[in-house]
């Protein structure tokens, strides 16, 4: 049986020390990184991007079928999505963290490989943060930094008309994946010694435990000197996200449902549950694909990726928002995303 080392017996610091043991450092711009009352940063005349996400046991993520390397991971990875949803390109986190002493140092270090996996994944330093107590459970709160080349940073409310709608990737998949784990634990809850049945779905439970962030999206912009004329991530569900776009941009738009592009294992899933998949992919979150606009003489360089879809365009404001169905029916879009305050 492994052994289990209380966190008090280490102490705040003690803590730091050991879980910051092998931190490596990788940008010139960080000058100062953990162990001192700040970091510091020189950034050599880029511009700073600075994001932070909450994440809450019981309600952004169950610790029943989350491993705690990939829960590290993707605290990482949907911090740095937000990043790149600017434009820009991450180079340092913070991390702070509350814990409850269910927790023992040998569970913070699993935690904490998965932390250090995403920044040398994707090339970024930890610089700092906070450990402190939790009355129960398990908080996780990390800080992304980034740069962009000055004013090249791409914000929601720059979306025009005839501008096209475009998305990365495939949608849908982690919503359906929560599904999948949500089922297994119920079931597993009322008959304890039932084996889980994952049905071979490994891509959507990948989707929602170990997600990506889009970097390859970016690098692709920048080698095709495209500018999006507005970005945001889709960790809400694609519907809420667009709705954001034109609601800062001040216009409607058009989506075709037949070009929301949704994975096979996803589809099949999603059948087997008896739900539609576009809907899944219109109100499912946690995809941290890209959604964004941009002008229709840049389509043709977009046709050089595989990896990106055009679903629609930009109209005016006064037409609304609006989907059309694969029957060609007019339907408006509506907002069914994740809610964290419900």
């Amino acid at each position: 049986m492994p052994s289990r080392t209380e966190i008090a017996s280490l102490g705040e610091f003690g803590l730091i020390d050991h879980l910051t043991r092998n931190n490596e450092t990788r940008h010139a711009s960080t000058i100062v990184s953990v162990g001192d009352d700040a970091a510091v940063l020189d950034h050599f005349g880029k511009q700073i991007v600075v994001t932070t996400d909450l994440l809450i046991e019981g309600v952004h993520f169950d610790l029943v079928y989350t491993p705690l390397n990939h829960l590290g991971y993707k605290s990482v990875i949907v911090n740095l999505s937000d990043v790149y949803a600017m434009n820009a390109i991450p180079t340092q986190i913070t991390i702070s963290i509350g814990v409850s002493n269910r927790f023992s140092v040998e569970a913070l270090d699993e935690f904490y490989e998965g932390v250090y996996a995403a920044c040398e994944r994707y090339n970024v330093d930890l610089i700092g943060g906070d450990t402190t107590t939790s009355a129960k459970g398990f908080v996780i709160s990390i800080t992304a930094i980034g740069e962009v080349a000055p004013d090249k940073f791409v914000k929601r409310d720059g979306a025009k008309k005839g501008d096209l709608i475009c998305v990365s990737g495939d949608l849908g998949a982690a919503y359906l994946g929560l599904l999948l784990m949500e089922r297994e634990k119920k079931i597993f809850l009322e008959s304890p010694g039932v084996q889980p049945d994952l049905e071979e779905q490994d891509y959507i439970l990948r989707r929602l435990l170990k997600p990506e962030a889009r970097k390859d999206i970016i690098d692709f912009f920048q080698k095709n000197n495209i500018v999006p004329t507005s970005m945001m991530d889709i960790s809400d569900g694609l519907s809420s996200e667009i709705l954001h776009i034109c609601k800062q941009s001040e216009t409607g738009c058009v989506l075709y449902e037949e070009k929301i592009p949704v994975a096979d294992q996803s589809r099949e899933f999603a059948f087997k549950l008896g739900l539609d998949p576009t809907a899944c992919a219109l109100s499912g979150g946690e995809d941290y694909e890209l959604l964004f606009t941009i002008k229709q003489e840049e389509y043709d360089k977009l046709v050089l990726n595989e990896q990106i879809s055009v679903i629609g365009y930009i109209t005016e404001a006064a037409e609304g928002c609006n989907i059309i169905t694969k029957s060609d029916k007019k339907h408006p879009v509506t907002a069914q995303g994740w809610n964290p305050l419900k």
